[in-house]
């Protein structure tokens, strides 16, 4: 999979981060929340939108590969990912 804009962006509110990955055969609006971006990566709660984009592009290899497997999971989804999608499964 490719990660197609390759500049993500802050959503107005600044609730998540948008950005889109494709399969070769579509393209798929993905987003992560800030909470996940506070709990799993260590963005401050004050953070403003540079800090926020700075933080996703430090864990971009992990929030991509989470968003892949969501994506192959539920193919006819827009994905969000939460702090739930981070979480240590056993």
């Amino acid at each position: 999979m490719d990660v197609v804009d390759l500049a993500p962006g802050v959503s107005p509110g600044g609730r998540t981060i948008v950005f889109h990955l494709s399969d070769h055969q579509r393209e798929v609006e993905c987003a992560i929340t800030r909470e996940a971006l506070v709990e799993c990566f260590w963005l401050p709660a004050d953070a403003d939108s540079d800090r926020m984009l700075k933080t996703f592009a430090d864990g971009r290899q992990r929030i991509i590969a989470v968003a892949e497997r969501r994506m192959r999971a539920r193919p006819d989804q827009t994905i969000e990912l939460t702090i739930a999608d981070f979480l240590a499964k056993r």
